[in-house]
């Protein structure tokens, strides 16, 4: 462990209380309807939402009413992801001609993005099509988990109040995470990214023409498919959202979806922003900033020595990776890991983001790459393993590239 990693995690958590003290004063206040501004702004979207639902949005839901419409809606988003995996082969924004998701991956799919689990069993640019990915799985992005912040707030109403019967209505809490909090959020950290390179388009995949480690050209022919898509805006709500299904396979260790060291910042970040705003906006509902800040207090306990940990296991490498099968490109990467990617891979579990592979240090390429991965990546590191892996025949099993 460096002086320099230690006053990065120093940095990180001094940004990250800066950022979450006034977001959970924010969150109390669109909770309790005091978000005046905001809900100027916003406010005609809320009313035309509950019409066009029949909510009534001054309902005060008992806590089995307030049960039920979560199960219902959460049954019904399981429900319609399945259906729109199932179809994926005959509905548009397919540029790849992907068939239908199989019955059993399209069930856990829907099942782990509607609970917020997000068990990504599957290569998103070879599975999914763009419609699956935005009308699917980053709608449930933002609905399970304005889902989640719902039932934080009704379970502080309940700790709360003292004669009233109800916890309020799911259905305004619900409408209010999404317009007020993950919306505006998910847009600027989305148009944050896409300055930095991350792929936002529809646009089919591209090919390009392989390279050797010298820059010539690897054979006459040889190419290698670039997967691309709308990675940006679903990158955004995926860490915001503390969601663990990303674009694409290897989610942010690929260089479409994470291209530079500011939008990996960024996306850590993302990841522990609201929670910790959350804690603040207990203490703000329940008339004790103190609570807020034990809550937070608890967190930052088990985050902080994991992290100083996790940092130096992984700066030391991996011993048994040969052994493993890691091979010497694999053991070179965990040794020269940066404390960018130690945590990452610290932030996501504690949140519940699941496995999230960080953002890895350029290495010299063992295969060949080509000119617009490089780019991408910043470096001489090849930008699209996933991509070749998953997508190419030029990708070279048991290749010691990272």
């Amino acid at each position: 462990m460096t002086l320099s990693a230690v006053l990065q995690m120093g940095i990180f958590l001094v940004l990250l209380l800066a950022l979450a003290a006034p977001l959970g004063a924010y969150l109390a206040r669109v909770y309790t309807g005091e978000a005046r501004w905001a809900q100027r702004i916003g406010g005609p979207l809320e009313r035309l939402l509950y019409r066009a639902s029949g909510v009534d949005p001054w309902e005060d839901m008992s806590f089995q009413r307030y049960t039920g419409a979560v199960l219902l809606f959460n049954l019904l988003g399981v429900l319609v992801v399945y259906a729109l995996l199932r179809l994926q082969g005959v509905l548009p924004l397919n540029p790849e001609g992907l068939g239908g998701v199989p019955p059993e991956l399209a069930f856990n799919t829907a099942v782990s993005f509607a609970t917020n689990t997000n068990w990504q069993a599957y290569g998103g640019e070879t599975t999914m099509s763009y419609l699956s990915q935005m009308l699917g799985l980053a709608v449930q992005n933002f609905v399970s988990a304005a889902t989640g912040m719902a039932v934080l707030v009704a379970l502080i109403r309940g700790l709360t109040r003292e004669s009233a019967q109800g916890l309020g209505s799911f259905w305004v809490d619900l409408t209010r995470s999404t317009i007020y909090v993950l919306l505006p959020l998910s847009l600027v950290l989305a148009l944050v990214l896409v300055s930095q390179g991350v792929v936002q388009t529809f646009d089919g995949s591209a090919t390009a023409a392989l390279l050797d480690r010298t820059g010539a050209a690897a054979a006459e022919g040889a190419q290698q498919i670039l997967a691309l898509g709308p990675a940006a805006s679903q990158i955004a709500i995926k860490q915001l959202g503390t969601n663990g299904g990303g674009f694409f396979n290897v989610n942010s260790a690929h260089p479409f979806e994470n291209p530079t060291p500011l939008s990996n910042f960024l996306e850590v970040m993302a990841i522990l922003l609201i929670p910790a705003a959350l804690c603040f906006t207990f203490g703000a509902m329940v008339e004790d900033r103190r609570q807020g800040w034990a809550v937070l207090a608890a967190m930052l306990v088990i985050f902080v020595p994991a992290a100083l940990r996790d940092g130096g296991l992984r700066a030391g490498g991996q011993p048994g990776a040969h052994g493993a099968g890691g091979g010497p490109g694999r053991l070179r990467c965990l040794r020269a890991a940066t404390w960018r990617a130690r945590r990452c891979a610290s932030a996501s579990p504690t949140a519940p983001c699941g496995p999230r592979r960080p953002r890895r240090p350029p290495t010299a390429p063992s295969t060949p790459c080509t000119t617009a991965s490089r780019r991408s990546a910043g470096s001489s590191r090849c930008g699209s393993c996933s991509s070749a892996r998953s997508s190419s025949a030029a990708w070279a099993p048991g290749s010691t590239a990272c």
